[in-house]
């Protein structure tokens, strides 16, 4: 196995607070991202903070009886056991995506487990890795879905999840048609040992199917056994007690908070960066679930101070009524979640994702009033996994990652000029940069003695070189089909770098290359985290 370190600029779309984020230890001193986050991403700068730890023990009751149902192994177990005494948390998570959702979910936990182990080494305080499942979300359609590649295409499986209403999808049981849909992953998978974990996890036995909760919760607990990973579901009643203190904060002070995240987002867009979550007048950090449908709905402000939700009105106090009654009515949003994460766990760090990680930008607000620290938020992995076959093919073509980034049609295209041979090269170069001199001067020429004309020309001369162009491909294409191995080439690259457009990470699922490589993989990925580089990483296989 090797490693390639590129800038994060190689992959589409990277925002601009992200990149700067990255970036952060070139920046001035005084500079936003350093006041936004909690410390520099890199070289270890967060670790060692003092970090106030409470409720140590009751954390650890629950985290033992979770562990009992996600079958965690010895590992984990031990590492409660290190809560329980004083130990801190280095944290991340994800949706409760079918079947482990995209690589990406694996690569958040692997550096997870990578920072815990840099922390406690270098502070001699036990660090714990923790995999937080959102399960209070009720985006149905975005954990519904995995995505699995064949040899010419990626296919996506969904189960086909049915709710009437907006509920937690932790919650949610798949319908009778699970049964088929991770028999066809099984079969994409070649019934490779993590089929059996897809089956024991999501199909328990006598006919039964688990929530996606559950099901995501022993999955990941099984991946990630021997790393020690602690996977927690904090929907629980028992778990918003220990949390209870943000959302009582966020409920009396709501009008305050609200408006300093309004005004980090004016600040956000001031200085050129976008707001990841857009905040109005009137809207809440929080989530109320009805009682009687179990919906879940956001509670807005009105101008009397009352708060609606689903129709119905409350006071402030009969909100913290419900609180102390029902903790687990009550659940935060996304910027919110961080510092309720953060209350009822000692976390030192939380690992995340680009979007994450913007968040955190106007979280921050809400860390400095509520727990008046600032929690350093930490990139997670960022790799595309090369099988060796496709690694011979990208180094047969002189293929780079960065090259990749395209569609089939426009690799093979450019693969299809590299085999064309020298002089032909040579003769449409010198054509093309004669007509582009010679055009550039009679345009000049013309529209000196008329601007009409001289406007004239420039039209005339983009078609003239549009017709260029053309030829060029032309040729290029003439050699592809000379050469029809590069298209199959081109098409076998871009379906696993770079698959529908996307990176690699964000499409195929984990246990795609767990059933390939196996569960040594992702030691393997750890010692990758490990080495931290700034970028996005290629891990040849």
């Amino acid at each position: 196995m090797s490693v390639e370190c590129f800038p994060i600029t190689v992959l589409p779309h990277v925002s601009h607070i992200y990149r700067d984020y990255l970036a952060m230890a070139e920046s001035a001193g005084d500079s936003a991202v350093r006041k936004w986050y909690g410390a520099e991403p890199f070289a270890g700068r967060w670790v060692g903070k003092r970090l106030p730890v409470k409720d140590a023990g009751a954390l650890a009751d629950l985290l033992e009886k979770q562990a009992v149902e996600f079958g965690a192994g010895d590992a984990a177990k031990a590492n409660i056991a290190k809560l329980r005494t004083g130990a801190r948390a280095v944290v991340t998570g994800q949706q409760v995506v079918l079947f482990g959702g995209p690589l990406l979910t694996i690569l958040k936990a692997a550096t997870a487990v990578a920072r815990a182990k840099e922390a406690t080494k270098a502070t001699g305080v036990e660090h714990v890795p923790v995999f937080w499942m959102a399960t209070e979300d009720h985006d149905l359609e975005e954990v519904d879905q995995v995505s699995l590649l064949t040899k010419s295409s990626v296919e996506t499986l969904r189960a086909g999840l049915k709710v009437t209403k907006a509920v937690p999808v932790g919650g949610v049981v798949p319908g009778p048609g699970l049964e088929t849909v991770v028999e066809r992953a099984c079969e994409l998978l070649e019934f490779a040992p993590v089929s059996e974990w897809l089956r024991e996890c999501y199909l328990p036995g006598d006919g039964t199917r688990a929530t996606l909760a559950f099901a995501f919760g022993r999955l990941i607990s099984r991946i990630f056994a021997d790393q020690g990973l602690v996977v927690m579901d904090a929907a629980s009643r028992e778990f918003h007690a220990l949390g209870a203190s943000t959302l009582r904060y966020a409920i009396e002070h709501a009008a305050e908070l609200q408006g300093a995240l309004m005004a980090r987002g004016e600040e956000l867009v001031a200085r050129g960066y976008h707001a990841q979550v857009l905040v109005a007048e009137g809207g809440s950090m929080l989530f109320l679930l009805d009682e009687a449908t179990r919906e879940r709905v956001a509670l807005r402000r009105s101008t009397d101070g009352q708060w609606k939700a689903g129709g119905r009105s409350y006071s402030t106090a009969e909100l913290i009524a419900i609180l102390e009654e029902s903790p687990e009515r009550l659940s935060p949003n996304a910027l919110l979640r961080p510092v309720f994460q953060d209350t009822v766990l000692p976390t030192a760090a939380y690992v995340g994702g680009p979007a994450e990680i913007a968040y955190f930008a106007q979280s921050a607000v809400l860390y400095e009033a509520i727990l008046r620290r600032i929690t350093p938020v930490l990139p997670r992995l960022s790799a595309t996994l090369l099988e060796p076959a496709i690694a011979t093919v990208m180094d047969k073509d002189e293929v780079q990652l960065p090259d990749a980034m395209t569609t089939a049609e426009a690799l093979a295209q450019r693969l299809g000029a590299r085999t064309m041979p020298i002089e032909g090269k040579r003769k449409l170069a010198a054509v093309g940069n004669a007509v582009e001199v010679e055009l550039s001067a009679l345009t000049e020429y013309l529209g000196g003695m008329d601007e009409s004309l001289g406007r004239s020309a420039e039209v005339s001369g983009s078609k003239m070189l549009y017709q260029m162009n053309r030829l060029r491909r032309m040729a290029a294409t003439f050699e592809l089909q000379k050469e029809a191995s590069l298209r199959k080439h081109a098409e076998a690259i871009v379906l696993n770098v770079f698959p529908g457009g996307h990176p690699q990470e964000r499409v195929v699922a984990g246990v795609w290359f767990m059933a390939r490589y196996g569960d040594g993989l992702v030691e393997k990925l750890v010692g990758v985290a490990g080495n931290q580089c700034p970028g996005h990483v290629v891990v040849r296989l």
